[in-house]
């Protein structure tokens, strides 16, 4: 996929069209195995990706971009990581609002969004090539992933990232989300024994992530000043309590759900 700092020109009708998408499953298979190694290569994740695309993705960039409401949104906030950096200026906005709760999670946690941009950047030759007028979509998908978390309350442990995915399959249909989401909870399944529900855990994610608008096509800086329950029950996003019932049961039997899947130390 070529990156947004690579680009240059415009996208005038002599670009060659980007290659056909095809999907590959057991290329998939063969890089999920190597993220299951080492859950912090980045890079096998987008080789999975590559494998499994999202091949409505065009169309569903062609209908926002086109829309009177998507080039309003584009127009206010052509940059997303921008305004979801300057936690100064988010934490002007009310306590208890989506803002506060952003930073509180990014900052907990060590993230930016211009880091992810970086991540992004830093394996844009392993991409599928993208058609330059889709990289402005392509970039709000990316950028509202930390985003997911804090609206769904969904963490950063390897069951949270899973249920994200399956969100964000329900919201962006690549074949690649609701597959390392599935594979990733049978890791979990064979790593943790017990009657914990974790499949049912990513299928209330993939089921919350249906009842929810698009967020990547939604106006963040509307939504950053809401208060976070109050943004939650605008966007049908209900409490997930399979996961939550997950995490009880671990705890239980004596197992941290944050220290699932990580690297020794």
């Amino acid at each position: 996929m070529a990156s947004a700092s690579s680009l240059s020109g415009d996208a005038s009708s002599d670009l060659a069209p980007p290659p056909a998408l095809r999907y590959r499953p057991l290329k998939a298979w063969r890089h999920f195995r190597e993220l299951v190694k080492d859950k912090e290569n980045t890079r096998e994740v987008f080789h999975i990706f590559e494998a499994l695309p999202w091949k409505g993705m065009p169309k569903a960039a062609e209908s926002f971009l086109s829309s009177a409401r998507g080039r309003a949104i584009m127009a206010s906030e052509p940059w997303l990581p921008e305004i979801l950096d300057d936690h100064a200026a988010l934490r002007r906005l009310p306590a208890g609002s989506v803002a506060h709760a952003y930073c509180d999670f990014m900052e907990a946690e060590g993230l930016t969004a211009q880091g992810l941009v970086e991540e992004f950047e830093r394996f844009a030759g392993d991409r599928p090539e993208l058609d330059i007028r889709h990289i402005p979509y392509v970039n709000r998908l990316r950028d509202t992933h930390d985003l997911l978390h804090v609206l769904t309350g969904y963490g950063r442990d390897a069951l949270g990232e899973q249920c994200v995915l399956a969100f964000t399959h329900s919201q962006q249909p690549s074949p690649a989300y609701l597959f390392i989401a599935y594979a990733g909870a049978l890791e979990l399944k064979r790593a943790v024994k017990g009657k914990a529900p974790v499949l049912r855990a990513i299928r209330e994610g993939q089921r919350l992530g249906k009842a929810c608008p698009r967020v990547a096509e939604l106006p963040i800086r509307d939504l950053l000043p809401l208060p976070l329950d109050q943004a939650r029950h605008r966007l049908n996003i209900a409490p997930p309590s399979y996961y939550a019932q997950t995490h009880r049961l671990w705890r239980a039997q004596g197992t941290d759900p944050y220290a699932i899947l990580q690297p020794a130390a």
